[in-house]
């Protein structure tokens, strides 16, 4: 199953709903809406600094991802950036790969 690293900063309102719920109330939101699309939280981080949240999720596919994603972004109530996340073993496959690739000026 695919795996995705999601990397969140709240804006005011969505900070005002985090302080109103607190952090259990926003990780049963986030466990709510990842199952909706056949996902699963692997783990849920609250942080401060560039980034306010962090969640590791799993998905059945990328478009799970995706559609997830664009819903929340457009409530405006976040700004997200997911990274997805590849295995040792997925990045061995990819090792193997055949790139038909020529730097610049070779």
């Amino acid at each position: 199953m695919p795996k995705y690293l999601v990397q969140a900063s709240y804006t005011a309102e969505g900070m005002k709903g985090l302080l109103a719920e607190g952090g259990s109330g926003r990780k049963a939101a986030v466990e709510h809406v990842v199952g909706s699309c056949g996902g699963t939280v692997e783990s849920v981080y609250f942080a401060y600094g560039d980034a306010d949240f962090y969640c590791v999720l799993d998905f059945p596919d990328d478009l799970s991802m995706a559609a997830i994603a664009m819903t929340v972004r457009a409530s405006g109530a976040l700004h997200s950036k997911t990274i997805p996340l590849l295995t040792v073993e997925e990045i061995d496959a990819a090792t193997k790969k055949s790139v038909g690739f020529r730097p610049p000026g070779a």
